[in-house]
């Protein structure tokens, strides 16, 4: 007796609600994980010697070749199964995390100098952007199995949101595990990430590689109705990577701080700006359902004041509120940006639409960091001020789109 083929309306491979959790708490760890690096890599790569320019050239040619390789890591996980990739990825990730944490360590204490530092960092980030990238087009591919055109929106932007609340713990944890020393962090999210890779081996069902879906192709970058999204959101991550790159050396030199104590600073004025975004999110963005016509204008608007605000103030106090403002401004939108890239499309074709729109993220991030520390070096207050150049430029032309389109009705 043959199998029969899935109804339209049933998913492919369904899951449980616990087991989809269990895929979005991967998220969590990969978020987390990769903005850790932000809070707690600069600042120490430049206590060991190397200069703004360096550490973001090591950052970026990581960021290049993980973006690279998420299509083959996409083909992958088709042919050996999702569960194998999802699981392989995050143990990679806190494998090469490790790696770059013992190899950090050996800068520190003075066993490496100069350009071997760099060589040897350059090497050990190199096995994160080639190991870890799986998880990703995996969990997306996972997601999608296990929704109906009807869920999918729904499904993909769970992983969304457990991505950005894995931003927001990266952060928090960090300023809150520096208080055991300035490398704890990373180990935090070193467990993380293998915590998370056990939860998905065991309860997820059994991969099953080679199998022929009834999924759309995917979409071409370069369409025509969502190629504008992605290009602005590349845009905009472009400029949120010039800040991230640069913040703790922003923190570390204007408030003349100690090592740990700037990874802990560093850490709190992230966390400020992730807990502000949680809050806008979860109690406005997910209960109202605004127009994200509407709010995507108010969120660039509060984003380019929250980084003028920072590049003129004077407390930390203040610093944190101003990035409080930048949080409130990411959570309306990051979202709405996202939600208008996959409404460009046919129903049948979110799911493929939202794959392309996360490769947005990596790919600001290949040049983002790179620019912040070339402004940085000319002035510590440019990438604040660049940055809220680009998010104005995006603010003014959303405006124009707006105007230009028609209301319906």
């Amino acid at each position: 007796m043959t199998a029969q083929p899935p109804a339209m309306d049933a998913p492919l491979r369904p899951l449980s609600g616990l087991q989809k959790l269990a895929i979005a708490f991967g998220s969590v760890a990969m978020g987390a994980g990769m903005t850790i690096n932000f809070v707690v890599v600069a600042p120490l790569a430049r206590e060991a010697g190397l200069t703004e320019i360096q550490v973001a050239g090591i950052l970026t040619l990581s960021a290049a070749i993980y973006a690279l390789m998420i299509p083959q890591w996409g083909h992958w996980a088709d042919r050996f199964g999702r569960k194998r990739i999802m699981v392989f990825s995050l143990f990679a990730m806190a494998t090469t995390n490790m790696m770059f944490l013992f190899a950090l360590k050996a800068a520190l204490i003075g066993m490496v100098t100069g350009l071997s530092t760099f060589f040897l960092l350059v090497f050990t980030r190199l096995f994160f952007g080639l190991l870890s990238p799986g998880l990703q087009p995996a969990s997306m591919a996972a997601m999608t199995d296990a929704t109906t055109p009807l869920t999918r929106a729904g499904g993909l932007g769970m992983l969304a949101a457990a991505m950005g609340l894995g931003s927001i713990l990266g952060p928090a944890g960090a300023s809150i595990l520096a208080e055991f020393g300035a490398l704890a962090p990373l180990w935090g999210s070193i467990v993380f990430c293998a915590i998370a890779g056990s939860v998905i081996g065991f309860s997820l069902p059994k991969s099953r590689g080679n199998r022929d879906s009834a999924r759309p192709d995917p979409l071409r970058m370069r369409d025509p109705r969502v190629f504008p999204h992605l290009a602005f959101l590349f845009a905009y991550f472009v400029a949120v990577g010039a800040i991230q790159q640069t913040l703790a050396w922003l923190i570390e030199d204007r408030y003349d701080l100690a090592k740990a104590a700037s990874v802990q600073a560093t850490g709190i004025a992230f966390a400020c700006m992730s807990i502000a975004m949680i809050v806008v999110q979860f109690g406005y963005v997910q209960p109202l359902k605004p127009d994200p016509k509407r709010i995507l204008p108010v969120g660039l608007a509060c984003i380019v004041a929250g980084y003028v605000w920072a590049a003129l103030a004077g407390p930390f106090t203040a610093f944190c509120l101003a990035f409080v403002l930048v949080g409130i401004g990411s959570a309306l939108s990051v979202p709405s940006a996202n939600a208008l890239g996959s409404l460009s499309v046919e129903r049948h074709e979110q799911g493929s639409a939202a794959a392309l729109l996360s490769a947005a993220p990596p790919s600001g991030f290949i040049f983002g960091p790179l620019l912040g520390a070339m402004l940085y070096s000319a002035g510590d207050r440019l990438p604040l001020f660049v940055s809220a150049a680009m998010m104005a430029a995006l603010l003014a032309y959303r405006v124009y789109f707006n105007l230009r389109t028609p209301r319906p009705g």
